[in-house]
């Protein structure tokens, strides 16, 4: 081990009266108690951990490192691998200038540190980090993977691909399988449930593939496969769980398989995308068992709507005929804020179906039919059979095609409670975008009650949360006005959020209500200035400002409010 250089990493910790052999004592202290160093002087000292640790450092004469220190670097997992990191409660970084730096939370324990070096020929330095960000940061590089940690490095010998459906996800069966390929897949997959991602991302580029999961809405980055033979084989393996055609390498192909992990079914769907390096593959997943355990307490209040906006989703879902447009992008939320209006309104008096692709969540009393256009079952087709069963409201999954959208218009006019998707960016996009699918903008005006736009916002992690200054520069004047001078929070960044200080989603939302002043400045294709002004006047609330609500609150932050409300100028709403 070799003394630390200077860096612009190492802080300054506050001055103290205390000696390195009082710290020394506090580690055999700690040690004895099994709690972490920086735990006990932050108890002892009456401070954050990591400002108490930094005052260690400075008795010492050695860096620290905080939180954002530690997330600037990058992991050596090549020296000293993950498994050993996590276990040991350290981790092995590289600085911006390539200095290797041990970050642990305990400079004292000789034993540690001198089996670290033992296993580490290249010279390094300690840096004094709190363990909680120590996890943080082992959490944020969690794809580094424990699953596929252990595979990757075996790919180079290839392998062909099997045809054996995957039965059942552990940790046991990933490594009884000779195929380093199938081990891949599998604990991809298997990696990919622990973390609670939506999807698997699968993205080919000039030297091999790189691995990302979607978690709360934000694609991560957790590992690479450098050998473009094995990615071929990767592809091929996914379609051939999703029984596609693995011969077929120049059009899309979309499928679907299930897999069984911890005594559960879990839904994959895949989309299969040629691109200029080879086959894309996109895997989303679809957990039955937690769906089912979220539907039997889906409510408005669940998704975390503000008591107005469910207030308006009520009266708007409780409507006896009509039509409830709830439009956003890809995973935004859309399916689930129809599937909550359907568990508040079935209330066993009324013959409710569905048509989706596919069913993401299976509700009692309620017929719900799955898309199958390799069978001939699309949206247009199936609704028009639900016609004839005499419903009393429909849910159709999404608004794909003029066909499908003039049914349904239909279906809203003649007496039906129908409730949909589609594709737009805000309420007043959508009816921009059912014009030009060619609905009738008399029937369409007729038959729309409402419009819902929605975002999914992550939320501040309960366990880091801290005070905060953000630069609010970006902000119009109206909303430095609101914010200025109020106590804002962000989460620091711990293990419970995988160091990336939020931890879950709320929805938010601007409601269009459609009244007779609001159809008649449609009809007469008034610009989208007036028709804001009228819906203003009548109440609404913009997605913007329902997000700097959330700020106010302390529930996310001025960053997350910019990345999902970006271009929302509420100043000119």
């Amino acid at each position: 081990m070799t003394p630390a250089p200077s860096s612009t990493m190492e802080r300054a910790a506050p001055p103290t009266a205390l000696l390195p052999q009082a710290y020394a004592a506090y580690a055999r202290h700690a040690r004895a108690l099994r709690t972490p160093l920086s735990a006990l002087l932050a108890q002892e000292l009456r401070l954050p951990a990591h400002e108490a640790l930094a005052r260690c450092a400075s008795a010492l004469r050695m860096p620290s490192f905080s939180s954002a220190d530690l997330q600037a670097c990058q992991p050596a997992f090549d020296l000293l691998a993950f498994a050993d990191a996590e276990r040991l409660q350290v981790v092995l970084v590289r600085t911006a200038a390539g200095d290797l730096r041990l970050a642990l939370d305990d400079p004292f324990d000789g034993e540690l540190v001198d089996r670290i070096e033992a296993r580490i020929a290249a010279p390094f330095a300690l840096a004094l980090t709190p363990v909680d960000e120590i996890r943080a940061y082992l959490k944020r590089h969690e794809g580094a993977l424990r699953a596929v940690e252990t595979e990757l490095p075996h790919l180079a010998r290839g392998g062909e691909s099997e045809t054996t459906q995957v039965q059942e996800l552990t940790l046991g069966r990933i490594a009884e399988n000779d195929n380093p390929v199938v081990r891949l897949v599998n604990s991809l997959l298997y990696d990919a449930l622990k973390v609670e991602a939506s999807d698997v991302h699968l993205e080919c580029d000039a030297h091999g593939m790189a691995i990302k999961y979607r978690v709360d809405g934000v694609l991560d980055a957790v590992g690479r496969i450098d050998d473009r033979a094995t990615t071929e084989q990767v592809v091929s393996r996914i379609k051939v769980l999703a029984d596609l055609d693995i011969a077929e390498r120049r059009v899309p192909q979309d499928g679907r398989f299930l897999v069984r992990a911890d005594a559960r079914d879990i839904d994959l769907r895949v989309s299969i995308m040629p691109s200029v390096h080879g086959e894309d593959a996109v895997l989303r997943i679809l957990d039955k068992k937690r769906l089912a355990d979220e539907q039997r307490g889906l409510r408005f209040e669940s998704l975390g709507f503000d008591a107005t906006t469910i207030t308006r989703l009520r009266s708007l879902s409780r409507l006896p005929y009509g039509m409830l447009l709830v439009t956003g992008p890809t995973g935004s939320g859309k399916t689930t804020t129809l599937y909550a209006a359907l568990t508040e309104v079935n209330t066993g008096r009324d013959k409710i179906v569905t048509i989706e692709d596919p069913v993401e969540y299976q509700l009692g009393g309620i017929v719900q039919i799955p898309v199958n256009e390799k069978r001939g079952l699309t949206f247009s087709r199936g609704l028009r059979s639900i016609l004839r069963h005499d419903p009393d409201k429909i849910m159709v999954g999404e608004i794909r095609d003029g066909e499908t959208a003039q049914i349904a218009v239909q279906a809203a006019l003649t007496g039906h409670l129908v409730f949909t998707t589609v594709h737009a960016n805000s309420v007043f996009d959508v009816i921009g975008r059912m014009l030009h699918i060619g609905v009738d903008p008399f029937n369409l005006v007729a038959a729309l009650n409402g419009i819902v736009a929605q975002r999914l916002v992550r939320i501040n992690c309960p366990h880091c949360l801290v005070e905060y200054a953000p630069d609010l520069s970006m902000l119009g004047a109206t909303e430095r006005a609101q914010l200025e001078g109020r106590t804002l929070r962000h989460g620091r960044g711990c293990g419970h959020c995988r160091g990336t200080g939020y931890r879950g989603r709320r929805a938010i939302a601007e409601i269009l209500a459609l009244n007779d002043t609001l159809r008649e400045l449609i009809l007469a294709r008034e610009s989208i200035a007036e028709v804001k002004a009228a819906a203003r006047a009548r109440g609404l609330r913009s997605m913007r400002e329902a997000g700097l609500a959330l700020v106010l609150e302390g529930a996310t932050t001025i960053d997350e409010l910019e990345r999902i409300t970006f271009g929302e100028d509420a100043d000119a709403a």
